[in-house]
């Protein structure tokens, strides 16, 4: 009995082992159905379910699609109009936009559109590998984007994903808010239902030669105790929000902006030319109305004109936002403007650990930074590295009450008749200054500060020497931070400006 027994056990668990692939890939089967486009060889009249049966146009693209469904674009193709599909995905099965085949990303151009590919009233989308243009007649009217994702009285939109997704020539209007024209754009409009976006990434993507806005964020609902006189009847700031290791080129205003945004990250990105074409005040990176946002690691170069046109920017209604391990160099708005709105409370923000390399800003009262408009409060400024080498531009220009504290910082003027600090009512602490007058700051120290070059153009050279008076000269500051922006270990005391690494 024991024999027949134990073969009944063996021929049930292999029948058991030959169910278990079965029943775990029924498990993890994905959702949805997956469609494609061949704006060539594709037929409107085909269902579109696999590369033999693709559509052929956008129109017939832009339909409603169901959780895990997938619209696949073939490469090398160039598709004419607007991609407006509809229906919403979830966190856990997005609806997704990609490519297919082998050749450069799809291209779709919208020839003049509202935007070439638009998602209104929508949530749970990614989209990855397309090639987006809309270029149309010159405009001083018309608003255009490459991307825009839209809510209007849609109450949490949740989840939207953009990578890989290379956005140029988009020739819109100057318009910036609250529906602006730009490259890649999530914009909140609408005054009945409370709407805001919550989980949003934006990554390894391109923008190049647009008009308004690089990459942005914008919303109706930006009324707060912070912010009195906002649009609509509460503060619905964007949550989730990721903008990280993009390029902007060549935008006619800002590079990147979060508006009305709380815990964002912005990281990793480049900037160069913004500012080029606006009639408007314009920024690198910069946020307005928003809250507790982190800016590091990003690089922005090529700002253009002096009405603003800075690299970095502490605006009206930002709180406890952080500027650190930033480069800007080359920017003739300079390195950091200092600016809140009237009847509005900016509080509580650092910028922290970052190099400025030959900015500079001619037109008074702005300089490489500029404080100016109505008073901060508990701004402070401290370990950063400030070289130019234009003696026609202030190191720091102010025009009235500040709320700012510059601390452990180093200030390099012009080599050969230095460069002033036009400022006489910020707080200075524990600097040093050199080819540069002095402002009131009881513990200063003036001396060359003997960086790696004596004629920086790169963070490296503004690595401090041996000997340097700046090695160990700074005040401990309590901020839990560790690292400098060479990711050196920061020493107690610390060294003066951004390099923390040599030590006397």
């Amino acid at each position: 009995m024991a024999i027949p027994l134990m073969r009944t056990f063996v021929a049930l668990a292999a029948t058991l082992t030959g169910l278990l692939p079965a029943t775990a890939a029924a498990a993890h089967a994905p959702a949805g159905t997956t469609y494609h486009v061949d704006c060539l060889r594709g037929s409107d009249t085909a269902p579109g379910t696999s590369s033999a049966t693709a559509w052929r146009t956008l129109d017939r693209a832009s339909r409603a699609y169901e959780p895990g469904d997938r619209l696949l674009l073939r490469r090398g193709r160039t598709c004419t109009g607007v991609l407006a599909p509809t229906g919403s995905g979830t966190a856990a099965e997005p609806i997704s936009i990609d490519a297919y085949g082998k050749g450069a990303k799809p291209r779709i151009e919208g020839g003049g559109a509202r935007a070439a590919v638009l998602l209104l009233n929508v949530e749970g989308w990614e989209l990855r590998n397309l090639d987006i243009s809309n270029t149309g007649a010159p405009t001083t009217t018309d608003r255009r984007a490459g991307l825009l994702v839209r809510l209007t009285d849609f109450g949490t939109g949740v989840h939207y994903v953009v990578d890989g997704v290379d956005v140029h020539d988009v020739n819109g209007a100057d318009f910036k808010d609250p529906d602006p024209s730009g490259g890649i754009l999530f914009s909140v409009t609408g005054s009945a239902v409370p709407t805001r976006f919550d989980g949003v990434r934006i990554e390894d993507s391109t923008v190049r030669r647009t008009d308004r806005t690089g990459i942005g964020t914008s919303s109706t609902w930006g009324r707060r105790p912070e912010h009195p006189n906002g649009p609509g009847t509460s503060w619905e700031a964007i949550t989730g929000l990721r903008i990280q290791r993009n390029k902007v080129y060549d935008v006619g205003g800002d590079g990147i902006v979060v508006q009305t945004a709380k815990g964002a990250l912005v990281e990793h990105n480049y900037v160069n030319g913004f500012n080029m074409r606006s009639a408007g005040y314009n920024a690198g990176i910069w946020a307005w109305n928003s809250d507790d946002v982190l800016y590091q690691y990003n690089e922005v170069t090529g700002g253009h004109g002096t009405l603003d046109s800075m690299a970095y920017d502490i605006d009206g209604g930002n709180n406890r936002n952080v500027y650190q391990y930033n480069y800007s160099h080359d920017n003739e708005g300079g390195f950091l403007l200092v600016c809140n709105g009237a009847g509005m409370t900016t509080n509580g923000n650092r910028v922290r650990h970052n190099i400025s390399v030959n900015d500079r800003n001619t037109m008074a009262p702005y300089g490489v930074v500029s404080v100016v408009c109505a008073p901060t409060t508990d701004t402070q400024i401290y370990a950063n590295t400030i070289v130019t080498d234009r003696a026609d531009t202030a190191l720091v220009s102010s025009n009235g009450p500040t709320g700012v504290t510059f601390r452990n910082n180093i200030f390099v003027g012009a080599p050969s008749a230095g460069s002033p600090i036009t400022d006489t009512q910020s707080v200075y602490e524990n600097n040093l200054y050199w080819r540069t007058s002095q402002p009131r700051d009881l513990a200063a120290l003036t001396a060359d500060p003997l960086f790696a070059s004596a004629s920086p153009t790169t963070p490296r050279d503004v690595r401090l020497r041996t000997g340097s008076p700046a090695l160990g000269a700074g005040l401990p500051i309590a901020d839990g931070l560790t690292r400098d922006y060479f990711g050196n270990r920061i020493p107690n005391p610390p060294n003066l400006g951004a390099d923390q690494g040599r030590q006397r």
